[in-house]
């Protein structure tokens, strides 16, 4: 059987260098929203959610309320625990609740992927291994960032903190060529996020935290009920 904990190594190293060098600049852009540099690790060790903690940060130096944080990640990660769900179907009979609640702290996009994709039963151990180095390497590559930041030239900093930002990009693109729901859906987004910020009234009175709830929330709400998926292509 190869779904042991060295497996999962192997096939989470990948991820872990790629996260290596997207957390770089999440570090950057933590410390120059005003955290210091171990609470931006911190900040990574604990939750491994590129889009989270990026809005998590900017409700934070908005000084957002906790109602505004907790609603912001809800909206964000609530896919998570889709893909948690979807997960279950392929588990061994060794995942105790215990070992359910683990594994699922690491999951992230690329983890259920490369898990979702494996085609024996997902064992513990291979989880286990799957996820150490991707945490791992998110956790390091904040450190990096977060300390070269205070000794790059502003200017560096600020072209390598516009990584992240990148990476996020890189993920929208191809599904909006190929969706034009989901082009829609960002354009509007992109919209009312412009709305929101430029408009005076409603910069005073709607803090960036809700912002962020808003836009995603009437942006996906608004293309579900216009262009909602046939069912042959939920099926698939």
């Amino acid at each position: 059987m190869k779904m042991k904990f060295t497996y999962g190594l192997k096939r989470g190293l990948p991820i872990a260098l790629g996260y290596l060098s997207v957390s770089f600049g999440f570090g950057i852009s933590a410390v120059g929203a005003g955290l210091s540099p171990w609470q931006a690790v911190l900040i990574s060790l604990m939750n491994v959610t590129s889009a989270g903690q990026q809005a998590g940060v900017a409700v934070m130096a908005a000084a957002g309320t906790a109602i505004e944080m907790m609603l912001t990640q809800l909206v964000i990660n609530l896919r998570y625990s889709l893909m948690g769900i979807a997960l279950t179907q392929k588990l061994s009979g060794k995942f105790t609740f215990l070992h359910r609640l683990l594994c699922a702290f690491g999951i992230t996009d690329e983890v259920f992927v490369m898990a979702a994709s494996e085609e024996e039963t997902i064992t513990p151990a291979y989880m286990y291994g799957l996820i150490a180095l991707p945490i791992l390497g998110w956790t390091l590559g904040t450190a990096l960032g977060a300390y070269a930041g205070q000794i790059l030239p502003a200017a560096l900093c600020s072209a390598l903190g516009l990584a992240i930002y990148a990476m996020f990009v890189a993920i929208v693109v191809p599904p909006a060529k190929e969706n034009r729901g989901v082009l829609y859906a960002v354009l509007i987004s992109v919209a009312l996020s412009c709305i929101l910020y430029y408009v005076p009234f409603l910069k005073v009175h709607i803090s960036q935290g809700f912002a962020i709830i808003l836009c995603a929330v009437i942006a996906s709400a608004l293309m579900a009920y216009l262009m909602p998926r046939k069912e042959d292509e939920a099926d698939a």
